[in-house]
């Protein structure tokens, strides 16, 4: 085996690496659980304590 192949392999799997991912990334049925994780840090329902607060809460 000489480099050309083996680049050539590495180059064909990068390639089947980013349409698989790019087919999960896109795929119907992750639409709405994308969509979900977007909006969470738009939430307002979920408080976080700031910094000034857990250092209270602590004590």
């Amino acid at each position: 085996m000489d480099w050309g192949f083996l680049h050539s392999v590495a180059t064909v799997s990068a390639v089947l690496a980013f349409i698989a991912i790019a087919w999960w990334a896109y795929s119907p049925k992750n639409k709405k659980r994308f969509e979900d994780d977007a909006q969470l840090a738009l939430d307002d329902k979920q408080q976080t304590l700031s910094s000034h607060e857990r250092t209270k809460d602590t004590q």
